[in-house]
């Protein structure tokens, strides 16, 4: 890590707002740790922050040296391949972790990338592998999230049909918001369409044009980066062969907030 790296890394022990009582902790930590396990974690973590929209959190190729949860914003994972054309990997919105890719080859596999102002708690994982021995909750915690992004890659390698693949990822984002306590009626994609139809392995004029036909099939009302999902039960019945919000095997429609 560069000196202007560690300037911008500040010990959560030197903030007023320590793991404990982070309004994420139920989210990217296990629920159930007892006083000294999260003691044991808080040692651990560090801020990062703010990054500003573009600019990387790490890069393909770098050491891996953490993995990092999403305090606030929104990360998108990509590769770029020898022609220069970008691969969108994943959407990294606050309360998930990022990174685990990296740990079996030592390095990371891909670009981290601000879509908005991001700030991020770094976990140094070779001090957090000892924690992770000593503390099984947050073992388990870190094996469902690998699944849970397993789960979502295999789904992307299926043959489902465009608007499958759309249907899938607006119900599933709107799952995941709603998560957080937000709307998951009213969304925003901190993504421009070209990173969803990359994600997608969709062309961006398909996802424009599924946008279009979704309005004017009353599924939802698309305003620039705002969507209003009209018809939740609609829409996740196209999308259910195609689940990109990490579900746990069971069909939840978005609310009505």
């Amino acid at each position: 890590m560069t000196p202007a790296e560690r300037s911008n890394v500040v010990s959560i022990a030197n903030l007023r707002q320590s793991c404990r009582g982070c309004s994420l902790n139920e989210l990217c930590l296990p629920v159930g740790l007892d006083s000294s396990d999260m003691q044991r974690l808080e040692k651990v973590v560090h801020v990062r922050g703010p990054l500003r929209p573009g600019e990387h959190l790490f890069r393909e190729g770098d050491l891996f040296q953490a993995l990092y949860a999403v305090k606030s914003g929104t990360l998108k994972t990509c590769t770029v391949d020898s022609q220069g054309r970008e691969h969108v990997l994943g959407f990294h919105i606050t309360g998930e972790l990022v990174g685990l890719d990296g740990i079996w080859p030592g390095r990371n596999r891909c670009d981290a990338i601000a879509l908005q102002s991001t700030v991020v708690c770094a976990l140094p994982f070779a001090r957090l592998e000892q924690v992770i021995h000593d503390v099984p909750g947050l073992q388990a915690q870190v094996l469902r999230i690998m699944s849970r992004e397993l789960a979502a890659s295999s789904q992307l390698a299926s043959d489902h049909s465009a608007e499958e693949r759309l249907a899938g990822f607006l119900v599933g984002l709107a799952r995941r918001y709603g998560q957080r306590g937000l709307s998951s009626r009213s969304i925003s994609l901190p993504m421009p369409r070209r990173d969803i139809a990359s994600h997608l392995r969709l062309a961006t004029e398909t996802v424009s044009r599924l946008f279009a036909r979704f309005q004017d099939e009353g599924l939802v009302e698309a305003r620039r980066r705002e969507v209003e999902i009209l018809d939740p039960a609609r829409l996740e019945s196209i999308g259910a062969a195609c689940d990109l919000g990490g579900g746990n095997g069971r069909r939840h429609k978005p609310d009505s907030g």
